[in-house]
């Protein structure tokens, strides 16, 4: 291990440890403080500011600034409860969640036996959402492994322990064919650049490279795309919904079906970051990859 990331590591053991040894509430406050230090520290401030005039153009600088400012707030908040997800996995649900709809989705996509792709973004606590719904219905979680190993190390012990089943996401993508012919669930996120591999469908006004993975694999198998969030409630716990399951149509061979089923996954998210724009990751270059000018 590099001394950069034996230090990275240490660090992240040592605030974890306090965060976790705090009650919640405290824990959760203090989160929002170091979030905000984080913000004032300028942390990739300017990427935030560039993807939130993007996608937001119609709206003051200052309104932009707000959001920026309670979006660093909510980062330091989901890496409080972050560091005791085994303890809300499995403590009473309504102790954690507020609000939790749509598991009848789930249930009516499974029925039809060609397995289920959950499906969210960096939008809330999405892996809080995902190990607790792999209590009412199994699935592993797609997971790109950290750069750090000691990092890594740490976080695959904390998904261990809250019950989720992990499948790198270098593991082939014959498993998780397999796995969904088979009527299993996969969870996995949808919603950063895809480079050159990517497909380019609208995301706020403006073409992105979008992962094809979700749609390819829905097409290919047949299995429904569910698309859930979970955000933050009034009252410091979460509220957990499911939208009706997206039937598949078309080939996996077909683009035209991958980059349509795409757009429409594409559109619930955003759809959902306009609601709540302060909770989705606004410090990763969402728009890096420019479209094609054939696309454009």
């Amino acid at each position: 291990m590099r001394a950069s990331h034996l230090a990275e590591t240490m660090l992240l053991r040592g605030t974890a440890g306090v965060l976790g040894a705090l009650p919640r509430s405290a824990a959760v406050g203090l989160g929002a403080l170091l979030g905000a230090t984080v913000g004032l520290l300028g942390v990739r401030a300017q990427v935030a500011r560039d993807n939130l005039a993007l996608a937001f153009p119609g709206q003051s600088e200052s309104w932009r600034e707000r959001v920026l400012r309670e979006h660093y707030r909510e980062l330091g908040r989901v890496a409080a409860d972050y560091v005791r997800m085994p303890r809300l996995v499995h403590a009473p649900r309504e102790r954690v969640f507020a609000c939790w709809e749509g598991e009848e989705h789930a249930h009516a996509a499974r029925a039809l036996g060609r397995g289920v792709v959950f499906l969210t973004g960096h939008l809330g606590h999405f892996e809080l959402y995902g190990a607790a719904f792999g209590r009412v219905m199994p699935m592993a979680i797609l997971v790109k492994p950290q750069s750090n190993p000691g990092a890594d190390a740490w976080v695959s012990a904390l998904r261990t322990a809250s019950g989720v089943e992990l499948l790198p996401t270098g593991a082939g993508v014959r498993g998780v064919v397999r796995r969904l012919r088979a009527g299993g669930c996969i969870a996995m996120l949808g919603d950063q650049d895809g480079r050159r591999d990517g497909v380019f469908v609208p995301f706020f006004g403006r073409l992105a490279s979008t992962p094809a993975g979700p749609a390819w694999l829905s097409l290919a198998t047949g299995a429904p795309l569910v698309f859930g969030t979970c955000l933050r409630a009034a009252d410091g716990r979460y509220e957990a919904r499911l939208m009706p399951p997206i039937l598949p149509q078309g080939d996996a061979a077909d683009a035209g079906a991958v980059r349509a089923l795409t757009a429409r996954h594409t559109a619930l998210l955003e759809d959902a970051i306009r609601q709540r724009p302060e909770s989705w990751l606004w410090l990763h270059k969402r728009w890096k990859t420019a479209a094609p000018e054939a696309e454009a």
